[in-house]
C-alpha cells in the first residue's frame, strides 16, 4: 500500500507558516499550497487511505478511474453528457477560468514532491484532482474567499491543519486588508459545515457524478446554496470592492488546491 522508500511525514508548523506568508503575496502561487500541506500532515490521513484503497469500492475506482485528469480534461466526451449535468457545469467553469486538470498536476509538481507508485499517492492524487470539481459542486468561485471556502469544505471531508491554516487564517488576513461589513467568517464557517455534512467525494465515482444533473447532485450530497458567500459578494459590490483583487490579481491556469 505504501512505498518502502516513502519517508514518514514530519509536522513542521513553522515551515508551513513560512510558505503561507509567501502565498499571501501571490494567491496564485499554488506550489506553496502543496508545501503547506506537506508541512502539516494529518495524523488520520493513513487511516483514511486504508479505509478507501483496501475496500472493494477503492479497487473498483482504481480500475474504472485510473487517471482523473484524463477524464476531466476530455471536454469533448464530457459535453456529450446531458445538458445541465455536472459535466457541463464543470466544462463551463474550467473553460471560463482557463484551467485544466493537467495544469493543476503541473502546479503540484513545482512543489518538488517526489513521486511514489503506491496507494497513498493514488489517494492523494484524487484529492488534488477533484479540487475544481468541488468549486463546481459547491458554487464557490476562484476569488480568494471562494478558494478559502473550498479549502474548508475539503477540511470537512478530509481534515488537515493545512486546510484550517489556509481557510481560517486566510479569512482573517482578508478581513484585515479591507474595511468591509461582508460576513467573511460566516461564509467560511458555512463552507466548513457543508463539507462535514457532505459524503466524501474522494471515495465516489467521479464519472458517475459527472453524469448527474447538477441540482440533483447537490441535493444528493446535501450541498446548500452558499448564501453567506454570495452575501459577501453583494456587500463588496455595494462598497466598490473587487473580490478578485483582495489578495492578488487573478491569473489563468493556476489555483489554490
Amino acid at each position: 500500500m505504501r512505498a518502502s522508500d516513502r519517508p514518514k511525514p514530519k509536522y513542521e508548523p513553522l515551515k508551513a507558516w513560512h510558505h503561507f506568508r509567501i502565498l499571501l503575496k501571490d494567491k496564485e502561487n499554488t506550489a506553496e499550497v502543496f508545501k503547506i500541506f506537506d508541512a502539516l500532515p494529518s495524523k488520520d490521513f493513513m487511516r483514511r487511505v486504508r479505509a478507501l484503497t483496501l475496500s472493494a469500492q477503492g479497487e473498483d475506482l482504481r480500475a474504472r478511474e485510473r487517471s482523473l485528469p484524463a477524464i476531466l480534461d476530455d471536454h469533448e466526451a464530457l459535453r456529450r453528457l446531458p445538458k445541465g449535468s455536472v459535466a457541463h457545469a464543470y466544462c463551463d467553469f474550467m473553460e471560463r477560468e482557463g484551467l485544466s486538470a493537467a495544469g493543476l498536476v503541473e502546479e503540484s509538481e513545482k512543489s518538488g514532491r517526489p513521486i511514489y507508485d503506491d496507494l497513498v499517492q493514488w489517494y492523494g492524487f484524487r484529492l488534488r484532482d477533484t479540487h475544481d470539481l468541488m468549486h463546481v459542486l459547491t458554487g464557490y468561485g476562484r476569488d480568494a474567499l471562494g478558494e478559502q471556502c473550498v479549502l474548508l469544505f475539503t477540511h470537512g471531508q478530509n481534515p488537515s491543519h493545512g486546510h484550517l491554516l489556509l481557510g481560517y487564517a486566510g479569512a482573517w488576513h482578508m478581513k484585515g486588508l479591507v474595511k468591509s461589513s461582508a460576513p467573511v467568517l460566516k461564509a467560511v464557517r458555512q463552507a466548513h459545515q457543508t463539507g462535514r455534512a457532505c459524503p466524501s467525494l474522494v471515495g465516489m465515482s467521479i464519472t458517475d457524478l459527472l453524469a448527474m444533473d447538477l441540482g440533483e447532485a447537490r441535493r444528493k450530497l446535501g450541498i446548500p446554496e452558499p448564501d453567506r458567500y454570495h452575501e459577501c459578494h453583494r456587500v463588496w459590490s455595494s462598497e466598490g470592492i473587487d473580490p478578485y483583487d483582495l489578495l492578488a490579481p487573478r491569473q489563468p491556469q493556476t489555483l489554490a488546491a
